[in-house]
């Protein structure tokens, strides 16, 4: 089985570019340079996705997808996405908007109707646990004890079953303060649950907007790269206001084999030159 990761795509409405108010440029520069099509740059992700062989499964959507969380904004992504040439799944990160983005999705069938966004996928040789971390109005993330009792429950009915699950907000420090100041709240709380359950080969998340890892309750706890800006790898001391970087956008891919396990590739897509063959012949 065949997983692709995309997140953080950061989609605004239709006609527009994403424009940072942390513009780390000269005063004279171009304004190009604090403005992003994020939306051409999710469009990339997809058709690189499409593109691969073997093509993976289906696709995560780490959280997100949107800016600012409106209609005209999920109207967008969906529109993207429609290219997808295997099923997509989507959770919401600190930037969305639960309702929004559950009706945006409500025809997938995935979705539950009320409540958080926590949903499961069957049928696969590895099976998905998503979680919503979403907190309205706040950019930390949170699981609550209902949250994580059926995060326990739902491990708990198919303990045999090698499981993926999803969350935006990473449950650990990274080490680059101006994201760490909006962490997941009670991580302890997670990985008790998470430590009972074996199973668990991988913690999918997003919101860093660059690739880190983490050994977290006996499994790796991880985040993918942004479909578009990178934040700066900044390991200084607290205080430092934040920084984006056009470091290459990419997304992960996470290869599961039966009898061998799960490996997780990063791979970033662009027009770059090769490939070329090693050697003669």
């Amino acid at each position: 089985m065949l997983v692709a990761q995309i997140t953080d795509p950061h989609i605004i409405a239709k006609g527009k570019l994403f424009h940072s108010p942390h513009r780390a440029i000269p005063a004279d520069a171009a304004p190009d340079y604090s403005r992003i099509d994020t939306a051409a740059h999710l469009a990339r992700a997809i058709a690189a996705v499409n593109a691969l062989a073997p093509r993976p499964d289906l696709i995560v959507l780490t959280g997100d997808l949107t800016d600012h969380g409106n209609d005209d904004e999920y109207a967008h992504v969906r529109e993207i996405v429609a290219a997808a040439a295997m099923p997509v799944y989507a959770i919401p990160g600190n930037h969305d908007n639960r309702e929004n983005l559950r009706a945006a999705f409500a025809g997938d069938g995935y979705l539950p109707k009320t409540g958080a966004l926590n949903y499961i996928v069957e049928g696969h040789a590895v099976r998905i646990v998503a979680l919503d971390t979403l907190v309205t109005g706040h950019h930390h993330g949170e699981l609550g004890p209902e949250q994580l009792g059926w995060l326990d429950r739902t491990l708990a009915a198919r303990p045999g079953q090698p499981t993926l699950v999803l969350m935006h907000h990473p449950p650990f420090v990274t080490g680059i303060a101006h994201m760490d100041a909006h962490p997941l709240l009670d991580p302890a709380a997670l990985a008790a649950v998470i430590g009972r359950h074996p199973q668990v080969e991988r913690i999918l998340c997003g919101h860093m907007h660059r690739t880190c890892a983490f050994r977290f309750a006996g499994t790796i706890a991880g985040c993918a790269p942004a479909t578009a800006h990178q934040l700066l790898l900044d390991l200084t001391v607290p205080g430092r206001r934040a920084h984006f970087t056009f470091e290459p956008p990419g997304y992960q891919l996470h290869l599961w084999r039966d009898g061998v396990g799960l490996v997780t590739h990063t791979a970033v897509f662009g027009d770059w030159p090769g490939p070329f063959p090693y050697g003669a012949g």
